[in-house]
């Protein structure tokens, strides 16, 4: 490990900031901080992403959402302070690493699977049913 990726090592643990696990295809929600004037405020932008970069302290990441039917992608730097938090809306099952072929799609076809929960090994039992001996008379009149 070289001087810088040491550094960058050190500064992505002093800012302490809490990056989920998402990949492209994931819908998430970005709280950016965006300030204006002299108000600051959290906006949300909320959309799917197309492109994870993952370079240390310079990752990024694409969001895309459609607006007012029009499409519209925006860039964030994972560890920019101007993100407040992200948060995982709902998991896409994708097999690609970039998804800009969604930018000349739409509507249904610009959709994306949910990625199911994975499902549980559960011991498949070969036994066949127990069967019950019928009661005799002279059990039931007790």
């Amino acid at each position: 490990m070289n001087l810088i990726s040491q550094l960058e090592a050190e500064e992505i643990s002093r800012l302490n900031k809490e990056i989920p696990v998402f990949a492209p295809g994931d819908t998430v929600i970005v709280n950016v901080n965006v300030v204006e004037g002299d108000r600051k405020r959290v906006q949300a932008y909320e959309g799917v992403v197309i492109a994870k970069r993952n370079r240390g302290l310079n990752s990024a990441f694409t969001v895309r959402k459609i607006s007012s039917g029009e499409g519209v992608e925006r860039t964030f730097q994972t560890y920019s302070p101007l993100i407040a938090s992200i948060e995982i809306k709902r998991r896409g099952d994708v097999r690609r690493a970039k998804l800009y072929y969604l930018r000349d799609r739409s509507g249904k076809s610009a959709r994306i699977r949910e990625k199911l929960p994975a499902r549980v090994n559960k011991q498949i039992t070969t036994s066949a049913p127990v069967k019950q001996k019928p009661q005799s008379q002279e059990e039931t009149a007790e």
